[in-house]
């Protein structure tokens, strides 16, 4: 079922609320695991630090022409302070945990006032739903989650990485996050396809709603700096 291009059927006015809901993500520091569980982890803490660069704005043409002031300004400290991270001394592993919401209700706008759009659109999104039920995208959201890609830099030159995600149900499934590839959507395991249809579930209206847990666990070196953002 196609809508109708037409000035009758345009909204000028159309938003739709946000189907993905992510909480922020916390930081702790802990020691890769020896067994089948985690240690406990401590949160980690900005630190500011003091950074000593040098002069690199355009200088005026009378300093530039004049050897002995251009020596002294180019001596002065550009003085500028930073925020850090990093694990403890005797840490070697980023934890990062947050939750993410998965919502349904696609086929209803928060706000349109087109009203042949608004006959038109629910018709449109539920056939969408009868013949796809969200399936490749549900897919490719789980796979962005199994293979870590949320922890960026802290990502690259991670020995190991684990990430365990927790459903609604506290079924929890664990995955090798180095086993999934960030360049393209071809991976397919029992638990990546278990996860794929809960969110597929609940984008479709099957499920009123599904929380995922996501810790990930990234094995990047003892005291390594770690990267808030």
């Amino acid at each position: 079922m196609a809508i109708k291009n037409d000035a009758k059927n345009d909204a000028s006015v159309l938003a739709f609320e946000k189907k993905l809901v992510s909480s922020d993500g916390y930081l702790y520091g802990t020691t890769w695991r020896t067994d089948s569980t985690w240690p406990k982890s401590s949160p980690l803490k900005l630190i500011e630090k003091s950074v000593r660069g040098t002069i690199s704005n355009r200088l005026k043409t009378a300093i530039q022409n004049d050897p002995l002031k251009l020596n002294a300004e180019v001596e002065k400290p550009n003085l500028q302070k930073v925020d850090a991270c990093a694990l403890g001394e005797n840490q070697d592993t980023l934890h990062l945990s947050f939750t993410l919401k998965v919502l349904g209700g696609v086929e209803k706008p928060s706000a349109s006032n087109g009203p042949e759009f608004n006959k038109s659109y629910p018709n449109v999104a539920k056939t969408y739903i009868e013949e796809t039920g969200f399936s490749e995208l549900a897919k490719r959201y789980a796979i962005n989650i199994a293979n870590g890609r949320y922890l960026w830099r802290n990502r690259v030159g991670a020995e190991k990485i684990e990430v365990v995600v927790t459903i609604g149900d506290q079924q929890q499934l664990v995955f090798d996050a180095k086993q999934f590839s960030l360049r393209d959507f071809n991976a397919s395991t029992p638990d990546l396809d278990t996860l794929a249809n809960k969110i597929a579930d609940a984008l479709s209206g099957k499920l009123p709603y599904l929380l995922i847990s996501i810790d990930a666990y990234a094995l990047v070196g003892k005291a390594q700096e770690v990267y808030p953002s």
